[in-house]
């Protein structure tokens, strides 16, 4: 048996998120569908992060299972080729050892959050970001943001359904950064809860615009209580950039 890492990129925009569902489009769907002439069985592919509908990927990381040796630029250039018309793309391919696990061999996932402030439309970024008028001071936003790390209870950002046995998360980094109206905000960890990244974002921006003093957005997150958070910013802004692991896996 041999096992593959793939490096994958997708714009999820017609998509029902990553994992496989039933009669919905998916990208776990279609990456296990392109796979198949290869392998001639229809495999599962693993990966690191299961992102939802609308959600990017810059760098998402996944493996698969096949008792053919076969070579990673072969792997490449099929799934690639099957997937032609459709936004997903294979950037690297990689045999691995068996002991290998794109989900639980990563140490940290690291996700970015994109917004335009201003008041004009989208053209190119149109579904792929959080396109916000009022002015936001990202000062404000980083001061609160830094009340986020380390180990804490996530409760107030942890969305209804979330599967996590506890909501008890480490974020080991958070940055905000501006280039003109562009405003990337970074987040780092090695697990989140679900909606975690993108109700985080929706009452950082509170704290931005002004609406939220610093102080009364770190109350509502001692607090562990959902309903006290902001909403949840859209999922076209959220981009899983890429996963970390120990080379000695690799």
């Amino acid at each position: 048996m041999y096992r593959y890492k793939l490096t994958i990129e997708y714009d999820g925009t017609p998509f029902f998120g990553w994992q496989r569902q039933k009669n919905l489009p998916t990208i776990q769907q279609f990456i296990e569908e392109a796979v198949q002439p290869l392998t001639k069985d229809l495999v599962t592919i693993q990966g690191a992060g299961r992102t939802d509908t609308g959600v990017h990927a810059l760098g998402q990381v996944a493996h698969f299972d096949t008792d053919k040796h076969l070579k990673p630029f072969r792997i490449q250039e099929c799934i690639n080729a099957h997937l032609a018309n459709q936004s997903i793309s294979i950037l690297n391919v990689e045999e691995v050892p068996l002991t290998f696990n794109a989900r639980f061999n990563a140490i940290e996932r690291r996700y970015i959050y994109k917004i335009i402030n201003r008041r004009a439309k989208l053209s190119l970024d149109n579904n792929r970001a959080w396109k916000i008028t009022k002015n936001i001071d990202i000062n404000l936003m980083n001061s609160a943001a830094q009340l986020l790390k380390g180990k804490h209870d996530f409760s107030t950002f942890r969305a209804a359904g979330c599967q996590s046995l506890s909501p008890i998360k480490t974020l080991n980094n958070i940055t905000i950064e501006r280039v003109d109206d562009l405003i990337l905000i970074k987040l780092f960890a090695k697990s989140f809860l679900y909606h975690q990244v993108r109700n985080i974002v929706g009452s950082l921006i509170k704290v931005g615009t002004g609406e939220w003093s610093i102080d009364y957005f770190h109350n509502i997150f001692k607090m562990c209580d959902r309903k006290l958070g902001a909403m949840t910013a859209p999922s076209h802004g959220l981009y899983f950039w890429n996963v970390i692991y120990d080379p000695k896996e690799l």
